[in-house]
C-alpha cells in the first residue's frame, strides 16, 4: 500500500514531464528537420542566441565570481540580505525582469544607457536571469573548500592573487564548471525578458526561442524544428553535468 502511496504520484510526476516531450519529438518533421534548421532565419537566430548567451556568460563571469566570494566569505552584515536579492531573478516571472531592465536602463530609463531593443540589450537580459545560478553554484563550492591549504600556502608566503591562482580555483573548478553551464543554458532559453527589453528583431536581437514563438504562428513545422534543437541542448548539458551533479 505504502508502495502505491509513493508509486502512482511519482509515475504522475514523471508522466507529466515526459508526455509532453515525447509529443514534441512525435511531431516534429524529422524529413525536413535539416531544412528548417539550416533556413536563414534559422541561422540567424541561432547566432545570435550563441553570441548573446556567450555574452552573457562572460558578464556572469566577471560579476559572479566576487559577488560569490563575499557571499560565501565575507562576515559584513547583509549579506543575507544580499544573497536574497541574488535570488530575486530566479522566481521573478521574466517579464517583470525585463519591464524592471527597461525601467533602469531603456531610453528613458533611470540610468539612460539605450540598450533597450538591442544586441547588448539581449546580452544584459541574458546575465540578469542567468548570474543567480552562476553565483550559486560558485558559493557552494567556495564554502565546500578547506580554508587550510590557502592558510598553509600563507604561511609559505603565497600572497592573494597566487593562492586563488594555484589553491583556491583549481579545487573550485568543477562549481565553476557546472555553474558556468547552468548560467550558459538559462540565459540561451530566456524568452520573458528578452523580448520585452531586448525586442524581436530578425537579425539584431531575436534568439532561437523568440523564433519558436514567430514561427508558431505561422510555421508550425519549423517551430517544431527548433523547439527539437533546444531540447536537444538541454539533454546536452544534462549529460555533460551528470558525473557533477547528478550523481552526488
Amino acid at each position: 500500500m505504502r508502495r502505491l502511496a509513493v508509486g502512482i504520484p511519482a509515475a504522475i510526476a514523471v508522466a507529466l514531464i515526459a508526455l509532453p516531450l515525447a509529443a514534441l519529438l512525435a511531431r516534429t518533421p524529422w524529413s525536413t528537420l535539416g531544412e528548417h534548421v539550416t533556413s536563414s532565419t534559422a541561422r540567424q537566430a541561432l547566432f545570435i542566441s550563441l553570441q548573446t548567451s556567450f555574452g552573457a556568460l562572460a558578464v556572469c563571469l566577471v560579476l559572479g565570481l566576487p559577488l560569490a566570494w563575499v557571499l560565501a566569505r565575507s562576515t559584513a552584515p547583509g549579506r543575507h540580505l544580499l544573497r536574497a536579492l541574488v535570488l530575486v531573478p530566479m522566481v521573478l516571472p521574466p517579464v517583470v525582469g525585463g519591464a524592471a531592465l527597461l525601467f533602469a536602463f531603456g531610453r528613458n530609463g533611470v540610468i539612460p544607457l539605450r540598450l533597450s531593443f538591442t544586441t547588448a540589450g539581449a546580452v544584459l537580459a541574458g546575465a540578469f536571469v542567468a548570474l543567480p545560478f552562476l553565483v550559486l553554484a560558485l558559493e557552494a563550492g567556495l564554502r565546500q573548500l578547506d580554508p587550510r591549504y590557502e592558510d598553509a600556502a600563507a604561511v609559505l608566503g603565497a600572497g592573494p592573487w597566487s593562492r586563488f591562482r594555484h589553491i583556491t580555483l583549481p579545487q573550485l573548478a568543477p562549481a565553476l564548471v557546472a555553474g558556468s553551464v547552468l548560467a550558459w543554458a538559462r540565459a540561451l532559453g530566456e524568452f520573458g525578458a528578452t523580448i520585452t527589453f531586448a525586442g524581436n528583431l530578425p537579425g539584431e536581437t531575436q534568439t532561437l526561442p523568440l523564433a519558436v514563438y514567430v514561427a508558431l504562428q505561422s510555421d508550425r513545422d519549423a517551430a517544431l524544428a527548433l523547439s527539437t534543437v533546444l531540447l536537444g541542448t538541454a539533454v546536452a548539458m544534462i549529460v555533460a553535468l551528470r558525473g557533477r551533479w547528478l550523481t552526488r
